[in-house]
């Protein structure tokens, strides 16, 4: 025993030591996992990059096709077409083709206002009951002692780096008379068919989300003939820009909002696969979940307003909707989390890894609200086993 120091100073100087080691590691396995998702982001934003090359690229070979046929003479002014005109989307030799009929499910839609929508359950989240757990939050509490410190990470992500062209180039493509030739020739060959578009887009009114995926599938195909879809609706003064947007995002949100969810409950952890990538891989799913429905959340109430406005069915946003299922398909993702450590801690006394599965749990419980039966009943074997190695290893 070193000189000066008694058993009980000699003892405490150890836990101490021991308190700072593990304190240490825990925010070195934070700092691993802060690097990793910001691999993630400049992956994504790789991909992002590729994909906005990749559309100049295609709008380019196509203004490049247009370039080819002879040059005539470009006119300042072009003239709205009239709807006598003939319109048909192959040949202008052919005759006058019969107005476009819309799709059955078009056919069938009544004047009269829509039916209200059938009530949506008052459950809290989704479509099931949920209820708080104190054990988590107690259990969670008595592991970690005091609260963790979290530091936002510092270290920016460069941002998009947007693609540039010369003033001349850009010149050319602008004022290239093939460029606008094609734009009249698209005016006035599919003017009634545009204007046929623009009639049903203001007057759509939906009860479902997925009629709403329909029809914008509808619109794009209608308007995928257009050289340039903006700069032909411009000669259009009555198309409905804000409402034709408002229906195309709300398609698309639902649709990545769909995926998400499917993607949560198809997820499984493999015995054969190690623990520690299997829950990395869970924390990684739970990040992406938890950003989205906060972006949802975020914007709720200006975006309901709007889509009510525009007769978009808006109750998919609420937490009785779509949202609050998305919301408890986390809960499978806790199961899974709590289910493998409470296997893996048969075998092995890993403190750390009793951590990560209580820490991983109370995340999902704040976020949902409260735990489910099958959940509950993962916490409580899990608790069981981390009450063992809390008592052995000593609070």
């Amino acid at each position: 025993m070193p000189v000066g120091y008694d058993g009980a100073t000699v003892a405490f100087l150890r836990r101490e030591l021991e308190a700072s080691l593990f304190k240490i590691g825990s925010l070195e396995k934070e700092n691993h996992e802060l690097k990793q998702e910001t691999t993630r982001l400049k992956s994504q934003i790789t991909a992002l990059k590729a994909y906005d090359l990749e559309r100049k690229s295609v709008l380019w070979k196509k203004l490049q096709n247009t370039m080819d046929e002879p040059p005539q003479k470009p006119k300042l002014h072009i003239d709205v077409p009239v709807v006598n005109k003939p319109n048909s989307c192959y040949e202008e030799l052919e005759p006058k083709p019969p107005p476009p009929s819309p799709p059955q499910w078009l056919q069938r839609r009544v004047t009269a206002p829509p039916p209200p929508p059938p009530p949506l359950p008052s459950t809290p989240v989704g479509l099931k009951a949920v209820r708080r757990v104190p054990a988590v939050m107690e259990f969670y509490r008595s592991l970690m002692k005091r609260e963790s410190t979290y530091k936002e990470n510092k270290n920016g992500v460069t941002g998009l780096v947007p693609v540039t062209y010369s003033r001349d180039m850009i010149g050319e493509i602008e004022n290239r008379s093939t460029y606008l030739s094609s734009i009249k020739s698209d005016v006035e060959k599919y003017g009634e068919r545009l204007n046929f578009v623009i009639r049903e887009v203001e007057s759509a009114s939906f009860t479902k989300i997925s009629e709403v995926e329909t029809f914008v599938k509808w619109i794009d195909g209608e308007l995928s003939c257009l050289v340039d879809e903006r700069a032909v609706l411009k000669h259009f003064p009555h198309w409905p820009e804000r409402k034709a947007d408002a229906l195309r995002e709300a398609a698309f949100s639902y649709r990545d909002l769909k995926n998400l969810e499917t993607e949560v409950l198809a997820f499984e952890s493999y015995p054969t696969q190690v623990v520690f990538e299997s829950l990395r891989k869970m924390q990684a799913l739970q990040d992406r979940l938890e950003s989205r429905i906060s972006g949802v959340e975020r914007t709720r109430e200006g975006t309901s307003k709007r889509y009510k406005e525009l007769q978009i069915p808006w109750q998919w946003l609420m937490d009785a909707g779509l949202v609050g299922q998305i919301k408890l398909s986390s809960l499978k993702l806790a199961r899974e989390c709590m289910q493998r450590i409470t296997k893996e801690l048969d075998h092995i006394r890993d403190r750390d890894m009793l951590l990560q599965g209580v820490r991983f749990a109370f995340r999902v419980h704040q976020f949902v609200g409260g735990f489910d039966t099958e959940t509950i009943h993962a916490f409580e074997e899990l608790k069981k086993i981390g009450s063992i190695i809390k008592s052995w290893i000593g609070d």
